[in-house]
């Protein structure tokens, strides 16, 4: 049995890493790619929860971590925890092809681990400030595609969108960024295809 590609969401608390995984689900579910969830918070399974009731995939298919500690720890230095969820996923679902693997809400310095996941998202968001780029946290500067989100909200926080691209495109030369808003579902069809595209998903899509 092949193992499921494990794809990682991070990023701070309240930046979209949720609705971003709830706006997956029908995408790649529609291109016949087997999926499931995992969802990573310090002390409850709120997030697991949320997604079971959403409709939006099997309740089965969700299964929460809870950390117990700084929600980084369980993606970077002891990943057994969402390891072994990922295992029990792939027992329970042979035709398993892609997990999703949410982390708890952590700041710019939060990193996946190579061992726990293939490829990783990192989540920002507009109304958080828009020197968040200028700042390089880890995660932004060394996540496999950055998603800057809540473009909507820029006016009205003040933030500048032409600085934060500008920004961006100096601390990631060559690396994927989407700019979106996740709650019209602007600039998501773009970030699948770079999903689908970078994650090498396109075997596995039926209408990538």
């Amino acid at each position: 049995m092949a193992e499921a590609i494990r794809i990682g969401i991070g990023g701070p608390v309240g930046s979209g890493k949720t609705r971003l995984l709830e706006r997956l689900l029908p995408m790649f579910q529609s291109s016949g790619i087997e999926i499931a969830v995992i969802t990573n918070d310090l002390m409850t399974d709120e997030d697991a929860q949320r997604v079971r009731r959403s409709g939006l995939i099997d309740p089965e298919r969700v299964l929460a971590v809870e950390t117990g500690a700084c929600p980084h720890t369980a993606i970077r230095e002891d990943p057994s925890a969402n390891l072994t969820a990922v295992a029990q996923l792939e027992g329970a679902f042979p035709g398993l092809q892609v997990v999703l693997i949410e982390s708890g809400g952590d700041n710019l310095a939060a990193t996946f681990t190579s061992d726990l996941v293939d490829y990783w998202i990192f989540v920002i968001d507009t109304a958080a400030g828009d020197d968040i780029p200028r700042k390089k946290g880890i995660g932004m500067l060394q996540a496999d595609l950055l998603v800057i989100n809540k473009i909507d909200l820029a006016p009205l926080v003040g933030a500048d969108l032409g600085r934060m691209r500008s920004d961006v495109e100096l601390a990631r030369p060559g690396k994927a960024s989407v700019f979106t808003d996740l709650g019209s579902g602007g600039g998501l069809d773009d970030l699948f295809r770079i999903i689908v595209r970078d994650a090498m998903l396109e075997d596995m899509a039926a209408a990538p």
